[in-house]
């Protein structure tokens, strides 16, 4: 019976090494977008950011790196939801719960807004709140809550819109930073702001006596 070849030692080692080099030249080269930042870990611990572009790394989990939009303007909707929009802080389904609120008088709004924030500071929001993006979202709909409830019904649904959106938006900023999240809130609006549909026909006829005097 014929005996298979024997393949050389050499030849397998030097196989595997071609293979090493390759491994370790693909994991040694990472792109960040233009539209980001580069936060790179060492060992598990922060090292340094890095600009967009073409960068070296130590391979074989060494040196880790998370890319982060930072250049990028993001957006939370609160009360609903836009179809196909993606951020991984955004619920996948509108939260009646989260637009349900008591205005000042003890009257309920339904109210619908958007909170735009850019990510300033990648090193603190990787590392400083567990949970960056939640507790951002959070946070935005305790100070809307307590903005709604410093403000009558009429002024929540009519006349005080743009108040509402400027004191929300200084009070969402300054949590932000007591909280170190690392991000900075640059605009509030207001979308959808209604009384409930069980008295929308009443609060209607209210607004007509009104505008008819």
């Amino acid at each position: 019976m014929p005996q298979m070849p024997r393949i050389p030692v050499r030849l397998i080692a030097g196989i595997f090494v071609i293979v090493l080099v390759l491994v370790l030249a693909w994991t040694s080269y990472y792109t960040v977008q233009a539209e980001s930042e580069g936060v790179v870990l060492r060992f598990g611990r922060f090292l340094k950011t890095v600009e967009p572009g073409l960068h070296f790394k130590f391979p074989l989990g060494i040196d880790q790196v998370t890319v982060l939009p930072t250049r990028r303007q993001l957006k939370l909707e609160f009360g609903f939801v836009t179809a196909g929009y993606t951020n991984i802080d955004q619920p996948a389904r509108e939260g009646a719960e989260e637009r349900s609120m008591v205005t000042g008088d003890l009257n309920a709004a339904l109210v619908e807004w958007v909170v735009q924030y850019r990510i300033d500071d990648p090193k603190q929001y990787l590392f400083d709140v567990r949970n960056p993006g939640q507790t951002l979202r959070d946070l935005s709909e305790a100070a809307m809550r307590e903005v709604i409830g410093d403000r009558t019904v009429d002024e929540v649904i009519t006349i005080g819109r743009q108040d509402i959106e400027v004191a929300a938006l200084a009070r969402m900023q300054e949590l932000a930073k007591r909280y170190m999240l690392g991000v900075r809130v640059d605009q509030v609006q207001l979308k959808n702001v209604n009384p409930p549909a069980e008295v929308q026909a009443s609060f209607n006829e209210v607004n007509k006596a009104q505008q008819d005097r």
